[in-house]
């Protein structure tokens, strides 16, 4: 029998023991249990973890980590609060949340092409009015970031009909789809777009990516739907752009400090739709079943999965 398998993370009593019971399902043959179960022998002994928003000080208490599995796909806090740990740190790449992106990649986007939160004002106001219809082929949706996620996001929004152009810092391909990368073409994009999607991860050079500068350029009147990371986005130069109607409207998902403080601007801003981080939430059973496939590898010859660049952040 080998070591136990920590399960550490900063998650309420019910979501822990959710968690547990879905990968217990996945790794029959393995003992996943909470840390505050193990002696110190045991944590001396394991070599791996599974986490969820892990606490630092929890996983100093594991001292011979090799590596820790997340079950969430971000993991921007873990390289900064365990930069000086020398585990190797792998990420969820889960098929099904990609597709879960997309889904609400598609939907919210159709909540802007449809023009529901003008419709959403006019009854506020008590206003009768047909706005005009654009078919989804006579807009362009810009994806800033062309991964896992935004390749699936790219292929609904297609499906649906809607012109799809997509950026990254470095070039990528994406197939019938054009491309851009670099600041030239994050402008670029943003200029042509009607709508632009934010899918990016949290990294030193997507820090504050979305300014004034990026703003300035978006179209008159354009939408704008984060779900990638709240920091990408600087939020007061968001709020200047839709104060002074460069942007229509932004649906945020994320954002810097979650939960939104009660008194943060962005609740009350009739430009603005706010969303309890639930864009792409992960599926346990999945999840447990890649989590099985990696740990399942590296029991039989010491594979390791895919793990995190520390120095690009993802």
């Amino acid at each position: 029998m080998h070591t136990p398998i920590p399960f550490v993370g900063q998650v309420s009593p019910e979501e822990e023991r959710l968690w547990l019971s879905a990968l217990s399902a996945a790794l029959p043959e393995e003992q996943i249990v909470p840390l505050a179960s193990l002696d110190e022998a045991q944590r001396d002994a394991a070599r791996i973890a599974i986490v969820a928003n892990p606490n630092p000080a929890d996983l100093a208490t594991l001292p011979n980590l090799e590596w820790i599995q997340s079950v969430w796909a971000g993991v921007e806090r873990m390289l900064a609060e365990l930069a000086d740990r020398p585990f190797q740190i792998v990420r969820l790449v889960d098929p099904e949340l990609a597709r879960t992106m997309a889904e609400a990649v598609l939907a919210w986007t159709l909540y802007l092409h449809r023009d529901m939160p003008a419709y959403a004002r006019q009854q506020k106001s008590r206003v009768w009015q047909e706005r005009t219809y654009l078919k989804p082929s006579d807009k362009t949706v810009g994806i800033l970031g062309v991964g896992n996620l935004g390749k699936q996001a790219a292929e609904s929004l297609k499906g649906a009909c809607f012109n799809v152009i997509g950026w990254s810092r470095s070039p990528k391909s994406l197939p019938g789809v054009e491309t851009l990368s670099g600041a030239g073409g994050l402008h670029h994009l943003v200029s042509r777009s009607d709508i632009v999607v934010c899918l990016l991860p949290l990294t030193p050079e997507t820090r504050g990516l979305i300014d004034q500068a990026v703003l300035g350029r978006f179209r008159k009147g354009s939408g704008f739907i984060n779900f990638g990371r709240g920091a990408v986005v600087n939020a007061d130069d968001l709020l200047a752009a839709l104060d002074q109607g460069r942007l229509d409207h932004a649906v945020l998902d994320v954002f810097e400090q979650e939960p939104l403080p009660a008194d943060h601007p962005f609740w009350d801003h009739p430009g603005v739709t706010v969303l309890p981080h639930i864009s792409a939430p992960t599926d346990r059973e999945t999840a447990s079943r890649i989590v099985a496939c990696n740990i399942g590898a590296f029991r039989q010859d010491g594979t390791l999965p895919e793990t995190v660049d520390r120095k690009r952040g993802y």
